[in-house]
């Protein structure tokens, strides 16, 4: 059942919060996954139940009536940012008419309903505790440097300059490639026009950026 406002919202935030994983997959009858090597997107997957999302895996906000996006974050006890996160796919043909004010990632970015779960890997998966979730939107700021990030990637790729571009490359958000194995590929442009076989790209806002937010919201 799909919240209807974002009171709803956070009040089952507030139902899940302090629980572990065994017990929320226990209300929601949902086997326990053994680990995240070969169930990646397990808990995600398992917080959205209890939230209600409606997305599933389409290109669109987890609560697209509510115009919020779900993001689970592993942290550890003392509340450091342990992974990247990932936001969307990356377009890589058709890009033309593309701005950041149209695309996917400030779409999905726009209002974030960010849930952290315990993630240290010397925990049992089943035993990592879910914390208080929280409602976030970028600030001045942090909008302008995802813009200079998105912009900045968004280029290299219109110039055929894809098998450039490195995690290293953007100050709070990254270009990495997204495909369950090396096999899996698509098409894009290369730099001498013509089109070449790549693995598909995602969008990663890099764990310091994260970080920044746990750290306004906890007063870390």
């Amino acid at each position: 059942m799909s919240p209807n406002s974002i009171e709803e919202l956070l009040t089952l935030c507030e139902k899940i919060a302090g629980h572990s994983l065994a017990e929320l997959a226990a209300s929601a009858n949902i086997a326990m996954a053994k680990d995240l090597r070969s169930n990646k997107g397990w808990v995600g997957q398992l917080i959205e139940w209890h939230l209600g999302a409606t997305a599933g895996s389409r290109p669109e906000q987890d609560f697209k009536h509510l115009g919020i996006e779900l993001k689970t974050i592993p942290i550890d006890q003392h509340g450091k940012v342990l992974e990247t996160t990932f936001v969307c796919s990356a377009p890589i043909l058709n890009t033309s008419k593309l701005t950041w004010e149209n695309s996917n990632v400030r779409n999905k970015l726009s209002k974030v309903l960010w849930v952290p779960v315990q993630g240290e890997r010397n925990v049992p998966l089943s035993e990592r505790v879910v914390g208080n979730g929280f409602l976030w939107s970028a600030n001045a700021q942090q909008d302008f440097l995802l813009a200079a990030d998105w912009n900045e990637i968004m280029e290299k790729i219109a110039l055929g300059k894809i098998e450039s571009i490195s995690a290293r490359d953007g100050q709070v958000m990254q270009l990495r490639p997204k495909a369950a194995n090396g096999r899996c590929l698509t098409d894009a442009f290369g730099e001498a026009g013509a089109l070449i076989k790549v693995r598909p790209r995602g969008f990663y806002l890099k764990k310091p950026f994260t970080q920044s937010i746990i750290n306004q919201n906890f007063d870390l």
